[in-house]
């Protein structure tokens, strides 16, 4: 596995990551530890060496399961986490004020099982707080050893250059692939104005873009999928479409839609770090194989033609979640 340079921190990771929220939430049923455990070892077997997490994974679950998995390799991953949720729910509501933050940041090295954390994000910008303090708390924090650096998720263009001031963002965490290129507009050019690193999450466009899901897909009742519009059965119909190309682009390289998919972000920049999740290992070997695929400008141009074609139907996120995004 190739390693990538987060910002100008000097932290270096696998070029790609592990996201490891859905082994505890969000899409579906979690999985028994012993299975989470494994698929981690898998990962950092095929070298993976940066895993991702945050309390509101479960709550709590997720950071528990990644501190027993990586016990015994500690010092040879870098894990991330995140505060800003109000007891670690999303549905209370956002919370990222000084005392919250230290004392998430005191919980989230228990659960992990560590002494520091090496990237701690801001999950999402909270107005309520002056990302200044945020930033300058998350300094504190970096000053007493608890963490290394600082990350900021979703956060508007505005805010990170604000926070980036005060203390420097070695990651900005978004959404990020080729079902959703907003990014491109403002934040990549930011982030490469200010020496940040993208770190891309739903890099397959929660599980789209990998070709297995289709118009009679139906999602379990505890499917965080269900309420995304882009994901109404009317709009599934309509990205078909682009699939299907990819699928076409993927088999002329031996490769799958999946590993396409990836490949175009890594081809992007070399700062640009995704965390593909998973909870089978064959699609985690898979996602990992686009480390090795170097896509022509021919199969870029390609894939721009594709893209330009069949634009992505429906929303990325009901009306009630959006508006905690790109603050």
């Amino acid at each position: 596995m190739q390693k990538r340079n987060l910002g100008k921190s000097g932290l270096e990771v696998s070029a790609i990551g592990l996201g490891c929220m859905g082994l505890s939430y969000g899409y579906g049923p979690p999985v028994s530890e012993s299975d989470g455990i494994a698929l981690i070892h898998a990962a950092f077997d095929q070298g993976v060496t940066f895993f991702d997490t945050a309390e509101a994974y479960g709550p709590y679950a997720n950071e528990e399961l990644l501190g027993k998995a990586l016990a015994d390799m500690r010092g040879e991953v870098v894990i991330a986490t995140k505060f800003g949720f109000s007891g670690g729910k999303p549905m209370e509501g956002l919370d990222s004020r000084p005392e919250t933050i230290r004392a998430m940041t005191e919980a989230s090295l228990r659960r992990l099982g560590t002494d520091h954390i090496d990237l701690l994000y801001q999950h999402r910008v909270d107005p309520a707080v002056p990302v200044e303090e945020v930033a300058g708390t998350v300094r504190e924090l970096i000053a007493e050893g608890k963490v290394r650096h600082f990350g900021m998720s979703e956060a508007g263009a505005q805010s990170l250059r604000r926070a980036h001031a005060v203390q420097p963002v070695a990651a900005l965490q978004s959404e990020y692939s080729l079902w959703w290129r907003e990014p491109e507009a403002e934040i990549l050019p930011l982030c490469e104005e200010l020496g940040i690193s993208f770190v891309p999450f739903s890099p397959l466009g929660k599980g789209f873009l990998t070709g297995a899901i289709t118009a009679e897909t139906t999602f379990g009742g505890d499917d965080f999928r269900n309420v995304v519009p882009r994901f109404e059965e009317e709009n599934r119909k309509a990205n078909e479409a682009l699939v299907f190309r990819l699928k076409d682009i993927a088999e002329a390289r031996g490769a799958t839609p999946a590993q396409i998919a990836i490949a175009w972000l890594l081809a992007g920049k070399p700062w640009i770090v995704p965390i593909p999740g998973t909870t089978k290992r064959h699609r985690l070997t898979e996602n990992l194989g686009a480390a090795a695929i170097t896509l022509s400008p021919t199969d870029l141009a390609e894939i721009e033609e594709a893209l330009a074609a069949f634009p992505a139907q429906g929303a990325r996120y009901p009306a009630s979640i959006a508006g905690r995004v790109g603050r």
